[in-house]
Parts: C-alpha cells; sequence; structure tokens
C-alpha cells in the first residue's frame, strides 16, 4: 500500500506562483507514474500533469501548458508541481495519484491504474 501526502499548497495573487509536494512512502523502478489532478467546486477532477519516474518523462495539460513544471526529487519518492502564472481559474484542491502505468500511457489523464491517492491540497489564487 502506497501513501502520498500532498504538501504546499495556500492562497496567492494571480501572477505568483506555488510550489506543490507529493510525497510517496515507497518508490519503484518499474513502471511508475505519478501524477497531479485538480478539483475547483462544482467542476470535474482534471488531469493536471504527470511524470513517469523511472525515465522523468512529463506530460501537461493543455491549460497548464508553459505555467507548470512537474519535477521529481533524486531519491524519485517525492514529485512537485511548480506552478508559475498563477490565474485564478488556478483555485482548486490538488490531487496527488500514482499507480503502475508505462510511459506511453502516463498522462495526466484518469485510469484504474492511478490507485493511490492523497488527501489533497487546497490553492487559491486571487485576482
Amino acid at each position: 500500500q502506497v501513501q502520498l501526502v500532498e504538501s504546499g499548497g495556500g492562497s496567492v495573487q494571480a501572477g505568483g506562483s506555488l510550489r506543490l509536494s507529493c510525497a510517496a512512502s515507497v518508490y519503484t523502478d518499474s513502471n511508475y507514474c505519478m501524477s497531479w489532478f485538480r478539483q475547483a467546486p462544482g467542476k470535474e477532477r482534471e488531469g493536471v500533469a504527470a511524470i513517469y519516474t523511472p525515465a522523468g518523462s512529463t506530460s501537461y495539460a493543455d491549460s497548464v501548458k508553459g505555467r507548470f513544471t512537474i519535477s521529481q526529487a533524486n531519491g524519485k519518492n517525492t514529485v512537485y508541481l511548480q506552478m508559475d502564472s498563477l490565474k485564478p481559474e488556478d483555485t482548486a484542491m490538488y490531487y496527488c495519484a500514482s499507480g503502475y502505468l508505462g510511459p506511453a500511457a502516463c498522462r495526466p489523464v484518469e485510469r484504474k491504474e492511478l490507485q493511490y491517492w492523497g488527501q489533497g491540497t487546497q490553492v487559491t489564487v486571487s485576482s
């Protein structure tokens, strides 16, 4: 069983930056994907970014490309989401998810293989 703990959320003004962290209780070198999702009030959960941890390859939703960066720590059991040029529409609860997926399937899209989820961290961007 993998436990994921997110941190780093908060309130910022538009144009500001935040860095979220997701610490996993275990790390595996085999076909592992860690992703960030978000859900705003009254909206469906959407994928934001994903990283295939064995190789560090990344994938982003169009809405955050060029503004958000997903990366991993050297020990690879912690994943970060650097969020720059934040907009009010980025306001949401942000969740970390992980599971066993190959590189082609590791995308910011909900899949049954993403079986581990954190509790979320709130990000609020004011105009």
